[in-house]
């Protein structure tokens, strides 16, 4: 299509990678019997708790929410960390955990109550949104109130 300056604007190609989870998430699953269902979302849910033992406080929630949306949390893929929100990303066992099932191919989102929760400090925030984005995820905050950051799969196309 041309623009204002007469040049024909053509859209990038998704990358394959995307193509191929996007074509995964739209394609209805065969059941036994031959009888099309409709496609599943699988997400992870990731928290960090103050103290250890309340993790049923802040998972039911997250677990509440992604079955209310039609979401399905695959078994190993509701984690958390205990300690201050603020601790370094990187020395979180349960963020490397999200990560490594994120790399697996095994979630298309994650769940979260805060995006503090994934990284608290602004340049951490900054590291995670990207290598967020480079792998087409989704992260959806239940809390009202958290900021919208774009974490829509669409914008690693921009």
């Amino acid at each position: 299509m041309p623009n204002s300056s007469g040049h024909r604007r053509t859209a990038r190609p998704l990358p394959a990678r995307v193509r191929r989870k996007i074509a995964a998430l739209r394609a209805p699953a065969v059941a036994v019997g031959g009888a099309p269902v409709a496609p599943v979302t699988a997400v992870a849910l990731y928290a960090v708790v103050p103290v250890p033992g309340t993790e049923h406080l802040v998972t039911a929630p997250l677990a509440a929410h992604a079955e209310a949306q039609g979401w399905v949390v695959p078994a190993g893929c509701a984690v958390t960390d205990s300690g201050p929100l603020d601790q370094d990303t990187e020395l979180r066992p349960g963020w490397a955990r999200v990560r490594a099932t994120v790399d697996g191919g095994r979630v298309a989102g994650i769940v979260v109550p805060a995006f503090a929760h994934i990284a608290y400090r602004w340049h951490d925030w900054n590291a995670q949104r990207s290598w967020l984005l480079g792998r087409g995820l989704f992260v959806i905050s239940t809390d009202p109130t958290d900021l919208v950051t774009g974490l829509e799969p669409e914008e690693s196309q921009s």
